[in-house]
């Protein structure tokens, strides 16, 4: 069997994305835990054009993005497909995904922000999964059917990353009260075995949310230094 490696970081969404598919597919892999905050030369190495995680490595051959990895994922393991086999399906699927990615810097925009403009934020947050609510999830089980597949994967950091940067902040922002879908989907979500088995210590992601949140509010010349963070949230 041909090597397969994923280079990640703990507290990357993007990374989960990628573990989440290859447990859904079955595949045997070698994690390596990268620190972005003093990179390695192989992390440099394998993805010279944005220097991020996650790195993928099958047979030597190296992909990075987690969407493209996704893809590749599920066009090389084609048991339990990511995406429906219907055209329209499937491109729904992506739009959903893309979607997620684009509105990212407004889900976490939160987060970094005080006062007035931590309540706009909020505001914007909130119609951003009210999007998801209603126009994307609508009656479904799950974002793509009656199963699991890569829109799920792609928004399963809700399910677990809001809950801590909301304490972080000291918010409330996806109120059950508001998003009973988003709400279901996220408990849906955390049955797959694969998502129950493998996820962020939430201790621990609450900690690295607290950390985080005292960067952005200190000067930017030492924002600067911690910029790191932000992109593994947002890119």
């Amino acid at each position: 069997m041909e090597e397969v490696k994923v280079i990640g970081f703990w507290a990357s969404p993007y990374v989960y994305r990628v573990t989440w598919a290859l447990k859904l597919k079955g595949v045997e892999y070698e994690y390596q835990e990268e620190d972005v905050f003093n990179k390695s030369d192989l992390l440099l190495q394998y993805n010279p054009v944005h220097k991020k995680v996650p790195v993928f490595v099958h047979g030597g051959k190296l992909i990075a993005e987690s969407i493209v990895i996704l893809e590749y994922i599920d066009e090389t393991w084609p048991q339990n497909p990511l995406l429906p086999t219907d055209p329209h399906a499937r491109a729904m699927a992506r739009f959903w995904t893309k979607f997620g990615d684009d509105k990212k810097p407004e889900f976490l925009g939160f987060l970094g922000r005080t006062g007035e403009e931590q309540m706009e934020a909020v505001k914007s947050a909130q119609e951003c999964l009210k999007i998801l609510e209603e126009h994307g999830l609508e009656e479904k089980k799950f974002f793509d059917g009656d199963k699991i597949g890569m829109t799920d994967l792609s928004l399963g950091w809700i399910a677990f990353y809001f809950e801590a940067m909301e304490e972080a902040a000291g918010v409330q922002v996806l109120e059950a009260t508001s998003f009973p879908r988003l709400h279901a989907w996220i408990r849906n979500f955390k049955e797959v075995q694969v998502v129950k088995e493998n996820h962020p210590d939430q201790a621990r992601l609450l900690a690295y949310f607290k950390w985080l949140r005292e960067m952005y509010v200190k000067p930017a010349t030492i924002w600067a230094e911690f910029g790191a963070a932000y992109k593994l949230l947002c890119f």
